[in-house]
């Protein structure tokens, strides 16, 4: 069973047997059904249901040549909100089955932001009207987490405030000039880096390391859309998944200065989340992408 289920409220889901109902039930009973067809002429249909505002289960599979729908992967999901880049993004499919994955070289991240593809049946009907490439597109995060930990704010005056955020835009357009070849700016960033660990070394033997580090954002484990995260909580909401009663929290995020939704199950979150307070752990990050709506869909 997918690793994230538990997530979207159904951690008390154990058998095959109860998977394949809900699996059958969120095709029968979908809240959004949509199709098209691949470059094989096959008919795709991606049928999602809501089990409570904004999470559930996506079925994915394709219709035969006796229009009977095959069954070929499930995954949980969480609706985001909001824009969480502009960045150009980039669609790549997985070797194995018709899912997808997105990459958006995110400045402000510093790394190469892979995410799984939410809206694969829009992508293909874009792809397959030769409409690529789409101008104006945004890019809407969002994150699964089956473990994670509610921490404090680190304390900080109105003007301390204003010089991190400003120290951080300076650090990112250090990066886009970096990544243009810009050898002064890379020379400037490596002397950053090496200042903020000689910092964080005097003084890790004294203080926590959560109150030296603020936020963080970095790959996590063997697959490329994981992350470990420690974000700021902009927003919090608590929802009941309708079919196994579990408790839910959805928590706007906010890191290295990108916002996206992320959920995860009361039973796997350890502490009281609130806005202000920080949330630690590790996610698996889905995306959505916003295509204009003067383009053909």
């Amino acid at each position: 069973m997918h690793k994230f289920l538990r997530a979207v409220g159904m951690a008390e889901i154990e058998s095959r047997k109860e998977l394949q109902k809900i699996i059958t039930d969120s095709i029968q009973e979908a809240t959004i059904r949509m199709y098209t067809t691949n470059e094989e002429g096959e008919i795709l249909a991606e049928f999602c249901k809501d089990f409570a505002d904004g999470i559930g289960i996506a079925v994915c599979g394709i219709f035969d040549e006796e229009d009977k729908f095959i069954y070929e992967y499930y995954y949980p999901y969480l609706r985001g909100t909001g824009i969480s880049s502009e960045e150009d993004i980039t669609v790549e499919r997985h070797a194995s089955q018709e899912s997808y994955v997105g990459s958006c070289d995110e400045v402000k991240v510093g790394v190469s932001l892979v995410f799984a593809l939410q809206n694969m049946i829009s992508y293909l009907k874009h792809r397959r009207e030769n409409n690529f490439p789409v101008k104006g597109t945004t890019l809407t995060l969002s994150a699964l987490a089956t473990k994670g930990t509610i921490m404090m704010p680190i304390a900080k005056s109105r003007k301390q405030t204003l010089q991190g955020k400003k120290k951080l835009q300076a650090r990112n357009t250090l990066i886009a000039a970096a990544r243009k070849g810009d050898e002064a700016a890379i020379e400037s960033l490596t002397l950053d880096d090496m200042d903020t660990y000689t910092a964080i070394s005097n003084r890790i033997y004294k203080d926590d390391v959560f109150t030296l580090v603020d936020n963080y954002f970095m790959p996590y484990g063997m697959e490329c859309d994981q992350y470990a995260i420690l974000g700021e909580i902009l927003e919090c909401k608590s929802v009941i998944n309708s079919l196994t009663k579990e408790q839910v929290y959805i928590m706007k995020i906010s890191c290295n200065e990108i916002s996206f939704d992320t959920c995860i199950n009361q039973k796997d979150l350890v502490g009281e989340p609130a806005i202000g307070r920080r949330f630690k752990g590790n996610i698996w990050m889905q995306g959505y992408i916003n295509y204009p709506e003067n383009t053909k869909s």
